[in-house]
């Protein structure tokens, strides 16, 4: 069975934005690693689209950034939107029951499932689907935005925590 993970760069002030901030060097490597492990991921459509930069190579890219576009390219994605027509490459479009798509996905695969997206992640914390959330926090006040946790505070439990690179700290919850 599957587990899905809900893991995001987070501000200290609990927003996440991929375009207002971006990872260091050793955190960026570290999430090469773990896409590259995943069983597959499950987007919401705006981080889809953003996520979507790595379907082509660009000229100025570093060769880190190249293995993390193949790591991206290679994972099946799951894409849950209501407006989507259509996906790109490796990836699904989820239409219909939500519930009933992601039950079936954890109920069909092993691994893990990065969930993508905190309005995503908040329709599956409704659902009672998370099984984990990894806050990587970093060093940087946005002051707005989307908050990591777009539901209503649910009692967690920590059971990690670790310094990933060189200015972020991973927390590892599980619901309580």
């Amino acid at each position: 069975m599957a587990r899905f993970v809900f893991a995001m760069n987070q501000s200290l002030d609990g927003y996440v934005d991929h375009e207002a901030f971006g990872p260091g060097l050793l955190l960026f490597r570290h999430w090469i690693e773990r896409v590259r492990n995943l069983t597959g991921s499950v987007y919401g459509r705006r981080l889809y689209e953003i996520m979507r930069y790595w379907d082509e190579d660009q000229p100025e890219w570093s060769a880190d950034h190249h293995d993390f576009a193949q790591a991206w390219r290679a994972q099946p994605k799951w894409v849950v939107s209501r407006t989507l027509k259509s996906v790109g490459p490796n990836a699904t479009l989820v239409e219909g029951d939500l519930e009933q798509a992601m039950r079936g996905l954890k109920a069909d695969l092993d691994g893990e499932i990065q969930v993508g997206g905190p309005i995503l992640a908040k329709s599956l914390t409704e659902l009672g689907l998370i099984d984990e959330y990894r806050l990587y926090v970093r060093p940087v006040v946005l002051g707005s935005g989307n908050p990591f946790f777009a539901s209503a505070p649910l009692p967690l439990r920590l059971v990690a925590h670790e310094l990933i690179g060189e200015d972020a700290v991973r927390l590892t919850y599980v619901p309580a």
